[in-house]
Parts: structure tokens; C-alpha cells; sequence
């Protein structure tokens, strides 16, 4: 149920620009600034209007998205999209649930909580490493962890369990 209290916006071009409450999505529609290209099975009533619940709109005139070359900030939820829910050490796919991250130097060893000592880990492989550096745990990366230059516009469905079926053939997957 809380997915369908989301839209997705579509620039005018097809591209997913964000999620968006339905709130948001009903002043778009009614101020005349989107068209609907998919709905929920749900009306919104008002006094005077009753209108299906947009699930997906587009944008009736394009607009510039500024492709972002400052940096990507650090936080966990970027870590995960930049390891793509996968532990670092034994490569499997999880949910962020399931998920903590790992810092490849351990902070007791003077590692720092930077993109490039900061991997994706899930729960079993960070016992086994515990306070070890990954050659003592006999433990490999699957790629050395990196500052990203950007993260791709799919990543707004990531960590989402719940995808509404109308917004699939908007969005890309990375399987």
C-alpha cells in the first residue's frame, strides 16, 4: 500500500526523472503541467473532482536535468546502489535489510569512513572478517570500492521491494 501513495515523473522524453507523492502528482495533473500514462485502481475525491490516482505521469515539456558532476554524497544508502546490493566479499544479491557495510581497513587500524575503505557487506562476511583486513580473513573483494563519478538514473528503484508493474517499462534493471 505505500508504493501506491508514490508516482513516478517522467521528463518528456521518457526518462525517469524522481518519485513523487500523490499529493505532488495531482497539482501537476491539475495544473495541466503532465499527462498520465499509467494510474492505480484507486480515485482521489475532492468537492468538486474525483480523479484515478496517477502511477506514472510524464511531463508535457522537457526539462534540462543538470547532469551533476559535483560529488556523489557518502552515505549508506549510495554505497549500497554503488556495490548494487551485492556483498563485496562472497558477491550475492540482498535486500538492504539484510545488508551493513564494512570498512576494508578497520577503524581500529586507522581506517577511515571514506568511499574508498567502505564496501558492501553482508551479515555472515562481516563476522568472518571481523577486525581483520580482508588477506587476513581470507577474504576477497570483488572490486575495490571507488568514489563514483555519478549514480545512474535507475537507481531510484533500488531498495524499493515493491515496484508498482506500471513503472517497469520506465525504469532500467541491472538484474
Amino acid at each position: 500500500m505505500r508504493m501506491l501513495m508514490r508516482s513516478l515523473l517522467l521528463n518528456a522524453s521518457y526518462e525517469p526523472l524522481r518519485v513523487i507523492t500523490w499529493q505532488k502528482a495531482i497539482v501537476l495533473l491539475v495544473k495541466g503541467k503532465v499527462e498520465v500514462i499509467a494510474s492505480y485502481d484507486r480515485r482521489i475525491r475532492g468537492v468538486r473532482i474525483s480523479l484515478v490516482l496517477p502511477s506514472v505521469l510524464r511531463l508535457l515539456r522537457r526539462v534540462r536535468v543538470a547532469r551533476r558532476f559535483h560529488q556523489v554524497p557518502f552515505s549508506r544508502s549510495n554505497i549500497y546502489l554503488r556495490d548494487r546490493y551485492r556483498c563485496q566479499y562472497c558477491s550475492k544479491p540482498f535486500r538492504a535489510s539484510e545488508l551493513t557495510f564494512d570498512h576494508v581497513v578497520p577503524v581500529s587500524r586507522g581506517g577511515r569512513k571514506v568511499w574508498e575503505n567502505i564496501v558492501t557487506c553482508c551479515i555472515g562476511c562481516n563476522r568472518t572478517k571481523g577486525g581483520r583486513t580482508p588477506r587476513e580473513a581470507r577474504l576477497t573483494l570483488v572490486r575495490q570500492p571507488r568514489r563514483p563519478s555519478y549514480l545512474p538514473a535507475h537507481a531510484i528503484t533500488y531498495g524499493m521491494n515493491d515496484v508498482p508493474n506500471s513503472w517497469r517499462d520506465y525504469l532500467s534493471w541491472s538484474g
